[in-house]
Formats: structure tokens, sequence, C-alpha cells
């Protein structure tokens, strides 16, 4: 193989794919990226067995073929030239060639052979979203996934196709989180459990551009993500989700309204005083149309007023704060609804068009 392509190119490929390449293995040839020269141009694949991704760069191939080489080597060798054109060779030993500029760079490459290539999967009606949608659809509920792998479950997140209707669930034991979106087409309906690490890392290299879409195609046991020369395959968790809609009630005993930044502050505020690892909660006090937020800790303690519109009964209930600051900072309205029954039942916030909701359980207080 012999390819020439610039820094530029060669590092979005790695960063791209690199996602892909696994920490910790025993199967160290995971630990490379598959360079691949043919016909359709270089293509970089990296896969760690249950998540693939790979990636076409612009370039030139100058003799097809094809080696892997250590990701970290590789990575960290491009970073370290400022600039310039590079070509990579390689020979029948699996030896690469590295020149850049008047430097010239031989490293161990891998046969290709123990390479674990991406599976070849039957696609058919993708699922068109723009790269903006799939993106936020990410970063407003991935928070609340499960990072124990007790419940395999709850590490994931649900993909839900009803229509034209696409729901994303992902809940720990303690809250839920649900968004709603109207898709551009109807599609026949279908589910799927998606891996949270694997939304994780798509999410960290979708450009996220309104104007461009990402197609996803929900195999028997894979989800396939594709946009512009970049493919992302994932093996699902199997399974049955949990049915969120019986642990979601619309009874409420009491209903307020509330600007969102105040209330985002004011806990941000509150948390100053718990110092990391301690779980002290953050007790609100409503009443007539103010709240009360207070929090006590070996720090200090804390009471700030926050203007409310109530409706029904006052309550006093208490919260692990940071599961109200991972709702609330990412709902992008000004004004807020809390709807809560008494101090031992969930919370709920949400919006009037449902396009998103969040459960949050409370927690004892003194």
């Amino acid at each position: 193989m012999r390819i020439r392509c610039s820094q530029s190119q060669l590092l979005s490929g790695i960063n791209t794919v690199s996602k892909a390449v696994p920490s910790k293995t025993s199967m160290t040839i995971l630990e490379c990226i598959l360079f691949n020269a043919d016909e359709n141009g270089i293509k970089l694949t990296a896969n760690d067995m249950e998540l693939g991704i790979e990636t076409y760069i612009e370039g030139e191939v100058e003799v097809a073929g094809s080696v892997a080489i250590e990701a970290k080597i590789i990575s960290n060798l491009i970073r370290s030239y400022s600039g310039d054109d590079f070509i990579i060779d390689s020979d029948s030993n699996n030896t690469v060639h590295i020149e850049c500029g008047k430097s010239k760079i031989d490293i161990n490459g891998r046969s290709t052979e123990e390479f674990v290539l991406l599976p070849e999967l039957n696609k058919s009606n993708p699922i068109e979203i723009s790269q903006f949608s799939l993106k936020e659809l990410i970063r407003q509920t991935i928070f609340s996934i499960s990072d124990n792998d007790t419940n395999k479950i709850m590490t994931g997140e649900l993909f839900e196709i009803k229509n034209d209707q696409f729901k994303v669930v992902s809940l720990d034991g303690h809250r839920i989180s649900v968004r709603n979106i109207t898709l551009k087409n109807s599609y026949d309906d279908n589910s799927v459990i998606v891996p949270g690490k694997t939304l994780l890392e798509l999410s960290k290299i979708i450009p996220g551009d309104v104007d461009k879409d990402v197609s996803i195609f929900l195999c028997e046991n894979h989800v396939i993500f594709e946009y512009e020369s970049v493919k992302v395959v994932s093996r699902i968790i199997e399974g049955n989700y949990f049915k969120i809609d019986q642990m979601i009630s619309n009874d409420y005993e009491t209903k307020i309204d509330v600007s969102k930044k105040e209330l985002l502050e004011v806990i941000n505020r509150s948390t100053l005083l718990v110092k990391e690892g301690d779980k002290k909660p953050i007790v609100f006090n409503v009443k007539d149309d103010m709240a009360t937020l207070s929090i006590t800790s070996t720090i200090g303690s804390m009471n700030d007023d926050v203007d409310i519109h109530k409706t029904g009964k006052d309550i006093m209930i208490g919260f692990n704060p940071k599961f109200l600051i991972d709702a609330l900072r990412v709902i992008d309205d000004e004004n807020v609804t809390l709807y809560m029954v008494n101090p031992k039942a969930p919370c709920i916030i949400k919006n009037d068009d449902g396009s998103y909701l969040y459960l949050i359980l409370p927690v004892n207080f003194s």
C-alpha cells in the first residue's frame, strides 16, 4: 500500500475511528486502525467488537493495499508534524514507512488478516434525521443512562419509531429522560436498545449540521448510523425495555411554573456547599408564589427564595441536586413546569407539547 494525503485529512479520519479503539483489550489487533486503499479511496476502520467505525478520507492512492497500524502510535506521529503532506507506504513485511517533508520514519504494522472487519449487514428503509436533531436527542437524554452493568438494559437508550414519531428514552433507576421529535417521513414501527457508549462516541463525531442528515438502519442485532463519509456500526442490547408509560402518571397535587435560569442558578449555587461524594439533598419548600430552596452540609447552609406560579397544594420535597441540574441544563425553554404529588412520589418536568419529559425520584430529608 502507498497513499499520499494531508495531515488534516489523516487526523480527521484517525480522530473519527479512534472512538472505536478500546482502551484495554486482550486482543492487541483491536488497538489498531486498519488502513485500506483501493479504487474506492482511502478507508480507515476501527472495531472493538461492540462498536465499529469506518470513514473515507481524501487523498491519492498510489498503490492499493492494506495494513493495520497501532492507533495511539500513528495518531501521535501525525500530530507531531506541522501540516505537510504525508506518504504512508507499507511493504510485504507490514513495515510502515512514513514520509513528511525531510522526515522519514519506519514503524511496525500488523497483518490485516487478524483484523476483525465490520459485519456485512442487510440495510433497508433508512430512518432519516438531521445531524443536529440526533446530536441534540443524545445530549438531552444520555446523562440518565446507568453506568452499572448489573442491569444491561439501563446502560442503553430506547430508540422507538412509530409512524413519524421518534422517541428516545433513558433511565438509571433514579430518573427517566424522554425526548420526542417528529420525523420528516413515516416509517414502520420498530424499536431497539442502543448502547450508551455508542451514542456517547457518536455524539462526539457527528458535526451537528442542521441541513445534513444521518441515516439510521435498524437491523436484527445491530444499528447502523451513516452520514457523509462515516459509518458507525454497533451491536444492540438484547431484551425488552421497561414499560415507561406505566411509570409515568399525569396526576399531580402541585404544579409550579418557574424561570429555568433562576432555578438552575440557585441549585448550582447550592452544590458549592457540598463536598464531592457527599449526598446532601436540596429541599423545596413550596408555599403560595414562592419556593424556598435550602441545603445544609458540613461546609454550611443556604436558603434561597425563587418566585414561582403555583397551582394546587403546598409541598416540601427533597431532591438530589445533580439530577435536577442534569435535566434543567438540557431544556431550552425559558420557563419550566414541575409536577409533584407528594414528598415520596416522583417529580415530573415536562412541556405542553410532549417533546420532553424528565422524571426524578425524590430523596428523604430531615
